[in-house]
């Protein structure tokens, strides 16, 4: 059974196994609290170009993107995928 990593993971195993392959404890956190249905084929959220700039600025928020707020569309993507 994976540790409890208190209610801030949501997924307990995902975190465990992303930790478990090297990943900074920020980066699993973000993707462990991903949605499945945010997810796409390689674990990433995925159809960043479907989505409005209001959700992208959401979500860039959510994951604490710095400098989002003068950032355009096209950079909200950038800097999702990126993971800054």
């Amino acid at each position: 059974m994976p540790k409890d990593h208190g209610p801030s993971i949501k997924d307990d195993d995902r975190y465990e196994a992303l930790r478990e392959e090297g990943m900074s404890k920020e980066k699993a956190a973000r993707i462990a609290n991903t949605p499945a249905d945010e997810m796409g084929e390689r674990g990433a959220p995925g159809a960043y170009e479907e989505w409005s700039k209001d959700e992208l600025y959401d979500k860039a928020r959510e994951v604490g993107i710095d400098g989002r707020s003068s950032m355009s569309k096209t950079e909200l993507i950038g800097a999702l995928r990126k993971g800054a």
